[in-house]
């Protein structure tokens, strides 16, 4: 009876192409092949960026990259739709940027050192100009980074004209230079890729020992994750701003960004929610920040890396003291992800809620009624924050 094959692990038809054998399931009922899953998967990613027209043709893009399974998936579909073989191709002219945060997740100099290597070995083979930067750096940011930057006029209407001239000038600009519209403008010096030897040193042991005094402070574990987001945002924006970038690509998957609706629920974030969910973020003014890996749940992401051999490098996660109760992230991720086991449409679900948000109570209409950690709104007056679904 061993030797006989199990009814139910029969092979499955791919759903779109009726031909090839199904390699995953992406939901109950969607088998797809590998060839479809890979059309399925860069045709989202075209799909998002096409129909929020928010990234211009010509554009500085800086691209914020984890090492992790979701921004290394979305350099892999920046890469994609840059090459010459691509049918629609995408006109930005991308950048990225790593934050290295061994300090805070307790790796020793030498751990600190590997990890740096491997990110900087992934970044080199993209051959996309980079920027290392490290987590203490923060303690030296300016005071600018807690005002909300001057919005670029130019792109305060992304859907209006001002897109269509963008794309006017690009064509333009194709036709003089006496191309045939494949090539993208040149990087500029500064923004060159670093070699080996320009790879930047850890820091003093004095900046990390100051690090770690602000974490040591903040007392539970779910205040150093906040801590560590709030640090590891204004960094990339200050980075933006310092190198003439105007967008800012965050690799946050479908998943993440259901796990991130109920946590800011639970620290009392509701009026903030679609900001910090939504595919834009235009809090910082002058920088915008997008989210184009949104629509991918973490598994779709996973079989994506896997079947197409897209490099990733693991960092271990926040320190957590001995016998210290675990953050709310990690409670929400743990709920939200054993639900999901048993009831397949609950990410995707709560994900849906999330859309229904306007950003309107996040808007901030003077300096003195901006948050400093968070540059949101100040929900002070608690009446006013009805009605703002739909």
């Amino acid at each position: 009876a061993g030797d006989r094959p199990c009814p139910h692990r029969h092979p499955r038809t791919c759903m779109k192409c009726g031909q090839g054998t199904a390699a995953l399931v992406i939901r109950v009922g969607d088998p797809f092949c590998r060839s479809c899953f890979r059309e399925y998967f860069v045709h989202k990613f075209r799909a998002m960026l096409g129909k929020n027209r928010v990234i211009f043709p010509g554009e500085k893009v800086l691209l914020a990259v984890s090492g992790g399974a979701a921004s290394s998936a979305m350099i892999r579909q920046v890469q994609e739709g840059l090459s010459r073989e691509a049918a629609k191709r995408l006109r930005f002219v991308p950048s990225l940027v790593y934050v290295e945060e061994g300090a805070v997740r307790r790796q020793s100099p030498e751990q600190r050192e590997q990890t740096l290597a491997q990110m900087e070995t992934l970044l080199q083979a993209t051959g996309f100009p980079y920027h290392l930067i490290h987590l203490e750096e923060a303690l030296e940011l300016p005071p600018s980074i807690l005002q909300p930057g001057l919005e670029r006029t130019s792109t305060s209407s992304p859907a209006g004209p001002s897109y269509k001239e963008a794309v006017d000038s690009f064509i333009q600009q194709q036709r003089q230079d006496g191309d045939s519209g494949t090539s993208l403008p040149a990087h500029s010096s500064q923004d060159r890729p670093a070699g080996p030897s320009a790879t930047p040193r850890l820091p003093d042991a004095a900046q990390t020992q100051e690090l770690l005094r602000s974490f040591e402070a903040a007392g539970t574990a779910t205040a150093r994750e906040e801590l560590l987001e709030m640090l590891r945002t204004h960094l990339i924006v200050q980075t933006a701003r310092d190198k003439g970038y105007a967008k800012v690509m965050m690799g946050h998957s479908l998943t993440r960004v259901a796990v991130k609706l109920l946590t800011n629920l639970s620290l009392g974030r509701g009026a903030f929610l679609a900001v910090d969910t939504g595919f834009t973020d235009q809090r910082h003014g002058d920088v915008m920040v997008v989210r184009p890996m949104r629509d991918y749940t973490a598994k779709e992401i996973a079989f994506y890396n896997r079947f197409f051999s897209v490099p990733t490098v693991t960092v271990p996660p926040l320190f957590t003291k001995r016998r210290e109760k675990p953050s709310i992230h990690q409670l929400v991720e743990r709920f939200l992800v054993g639900l999901q086991e048993e009831f397949p449409s609950t990410i995707s679900t709560v994900y849906r809620t999330g859309e229904k948000l306007s950003p309107e109570p996040a808007k901030a209409s003077s300096e003195s009624e901006c948050c400093l950690f968070c540059l949101c709104r100040l929900d002070i007056d608690g009446g006013e924050w009805g009605g703002h679904w739909g």
